[in-house]
């Protein structure tokens, strides 16, 4: 049976969406604040996790930071109050693989764990996994889902040339010249040659 952690200063909602996890066949470990969340994430190897953008005592930028630094590759989910663009955005930015809008549903559970991005979820992922499944979805023209695994795989190896380049060649396939040559700059710093690359 696949873990999932749910982590919100809230009882009832931790509570309702445990149920809602456990009835889709998950089993749940609950944390009520980021620090008890680290403990957690370090120890246990855990297929999703659900964390509250809002948390007292530490942030979630800080849990993501801190485990993405010790290489614990656990997807992270953020829940949110309000569904905006700038929302989206934030939680894109903060490394999360989508958000979950509070109140929720069972039906809207189900609908957001059917609807991950394909290859983000790894029982025993690396950050090789995360580049040849963005490879995949480039050819396949799946670009939103390869962008965001590609960020993913940065927040775990921020010095990666080849990712950086993939992050170029997704942007060039979306038509946006500008990020292209921005990502393809930064593989260059970081040594990026194509001789280097698999064929």
């Amino acid at each position: 049976m696949q873990k999932v952690l749910v982590v919100d200063d809230t009882k009832s909602i931790r509570m309702m969406l445990s149920t809602c996890l456990e009835l889709e066949g998950y089993e749940v470990i609950q944390c009520k604040n980021g620090y008890d969340a680290l403990e957690v994430l370090e120890k246990k190897k855990l297929y999703l996790a659900f964390i509250d953008i809002k948390m007292p005592q530490i942030s979630v930028t800080e849990v993501i930071r801190k485990i993405r630094g010790k290489g614990i590759l656990t997807p992270v989910i953020i829940m949110i109050d309000f569904e905006t663009v700038k929302n989206s955005v934030d939680c894109t930015k903060l490394g999360s693989i989508a958000y979950l809008q509070r109140p929720f549903t069972q039906d809207k559970i189900r609908s957001m764990l059917k609807d991950l991005p394909k290859g983000m979820l790894f029982e025993n992922g690396d950050n090789l996994s995360y580049i040849d499944t963005a490879k995949e979805l480039l050819k396949e023209g799946k670009l939103y889902d390869a962008i965001s695994i590609l960020k993913t795989a940065l927040s775990i190896e921020p010095s990666n040339a080849q990712i950086y380049h993939l992050l170029s060649e997704v942007y060039k396939a979306n038509g946006n010249s500008e990020e292209s040559s921005k990502f393809l700059s930064v593989a260059e710093v970081f040594g990026y040659s194509r001789l280097n690359e698999k064929p």
